[in-house]
């Protein structure tokens, strides 16, 4: 197959050895439409050159791409739920198809799926994936990754030819398979299954493995010194996503312990949604009936989660020592809550005080004026430079108040950020690009009922558009 000198394959799962996956077949479909190829990321893992038919035998058929796994692995773990425990989750739709290496900085990725077929710990699913449920993923990971989360990438997204029946949309409906590039699919809940199991020798080992492969960095020679500097590495790298999913406006929707990797790395999404506004109460999943995970909560939620970790590491760390780590994470997400909003808005550091005011200071006018949330990061990223762009805005009265006068002195006391181009197009136009539940269903319609993808793939160049305006700033 027509791989570059990029392509660097892996087989590091694999080492663990049976205790932690099981090998399993992938589902036959009776169709096999590409609807969606992310050929940036392929470039960057060597797969660029693939032809579509090509593309279609390894992520649709799953043929075994060259020096990775013969078979796929489904992964074992448990979770708890809505935080009720459940001991018989796993990998029930999806495998691990192969590893490789990222071309830019070497990080070891997994290539896996979602709707593959079924696997030993189904239950009594189908192993299936809609396609409407694939092409809300391809939205989530473009949009969140334009605004600078650090998040899986779909990969792929084949319809397969299936009618599905499901209870939460019109049935029967449409079948895919996804492909999603993750950096590690490693769970909380891959812990907590060896607790569970008092399988405290493959604590350690699983351990060891994921310090090795995802952070050599922190290794330490004693197994208690290894433990807790994993547990600190966790939380710092949970608290960078949780404060980048808070300055997105982002809600995950299930953030169950088999939804946090270990690598920090945002993944799996299912009923997520964006804010409209600033709203702590604000939920994306219909069946989280007491707001378990709503918005404002996600924080709480990833501590309470971390915790169950720092539960799995008992067998090798004193309780008091995995504890004090646990007491730094409020500290670790109110600094990288600090370093989003200056990113969000294009503004470099000028001092923990005056970071402190425009956290502050903002926060309280998007709360009060239940302004467009989207909009005000849009109108005023790179800070002072923008003053006419925001007084141009569509928003510009909710700026032209006294009650804003404090909020744009914080924003002024930040420089722009190295990097920052107000001339690129996406700052010429008027409102930002956004991912609302209505933008969402309105993508949907046409290809549920003309097979009309054209609304799709101009969204995708749009946020593709957005990425570009932010990534020059570091955004």
């Amino acid at each position: 197959m027509p791989v570059s000198e990029d392509y660097r394959p892996s087989l590091a799962h694999a080492t663990l050895g049976g205790d932690f996956f099981d090998e399993v077949q992938p589902a036959e479909f009776p169709a096999h439409i590409l609807r969606y190829r992310n050929q940036r990321w392929a470039e960057r893992v060597g797969l660029g050159a693939l032809s579509d038919a090509e593309w279609l035998d390894h992520f649709a058929r799953f043929k075994p791409l060259p020096g990775s796994f013969a078979t796929p692995l489904a992964l074992r773990y448990h979770g708890h739920q809505f935080r009720v425990y459940n001991p018989d989750l796993g990998d029930g739709r999806g495998f691990l198809h192969a590893q490789l290496h990222d071309r830019e900085d070497g990080r070891l990725l997994d290539l896996a799926t979602k709707g593959s077929g079924r696997t030993p710990w189904s239950r009594t699913a189908d192993g299936r994936l809609t396609l409407k449920g694939g092409v809300r993923e391809v939205l989530a990971t473009e949009m969140l990754e334009a605004l600078g989360v650090d998040t899986s990438k779909s990969f792929s997204l084949v319809e397969t030819g299936e009618e599905l029946a499901r209870g939460d949309e019109p049935s029967p409906t449409r079948s895919s398979v996804l492909v999603r590039l993750s950096h590690s699919h490693v769970r909380i809940g891959s812990f907590q299954r060896l607790l569970y199991l008092d399988q405290h020798d493959n604590i350690r080992t699983l351990l060891d493995h994921v310090i090795r492969s995802y952070m050599p960095d922190i290794w330490r020679d004693d197994p208690a010194g290894r433990a807790l500097a994993f547990l600190e590495e966790v939380c710092r790298r949970v608290a960078v996503t949780g404060a980048d999913w808070m300055l997105a406006g982002f809600v995950h929707g299930v953030l169950n312990t088999d939804n946090i990797n270990v690598t920090g790395e945002s993944f799996d999404y299912g009923p997520w949604r964006f804010l409209p506004e600033l709203d702590p109460a604000f939920t994306a999943a219909y069946f989280d009936q007491t707001g378990l995970y709503a918005y404002g909560r996600q924080p709480d939620t990833l501590l309470w989660n971390l915790t169950r970790l720092a539960e799995c590491l008992l067998p090798l760390a004193e309780k008091s020592g995995l504890e004090a780590i646990l007491r730094g994470f409020e500290a670790q997400f109110h600094a990288a809550f600090s370093a989003a909003m200056l990113r969000r808005l294009g503004l470099a550091p000028a001092g923990d005080e005056a970071a402190g005011a425009l956290v502050r200071m903002v926060w309280k006018h998007l709360g009060d004026t239940k302004m467009p949330f989207e909009q005000f990061f849009f109108d005023w990223f790179g800070g002072r430079l923008s003053e006419s762009r925001a007084a141009a805005s569509p928003a510009a009265g909710f700026y032209a108040t006294d009650a804003f006068e404090p909020v744009f002195a914080a924003i002024a006391a930040h420089p722009p950020r190295p990097g920052v181009n107000l001339e690129h197009p996406y700052f010429a136009r008027e409102e930002p690009c956004t991912m609302l539940i209505d933008e969402v269903e309105a993508l949907w319609a046409p290809i549920a009922d003309s097979d009309d993808w054209s609304a799709f793939h101009a969204k995708l160049a749009d946020i593709a558009v957005m990425r570009g305006a932010y990534a020059a700033a570091g955004g």
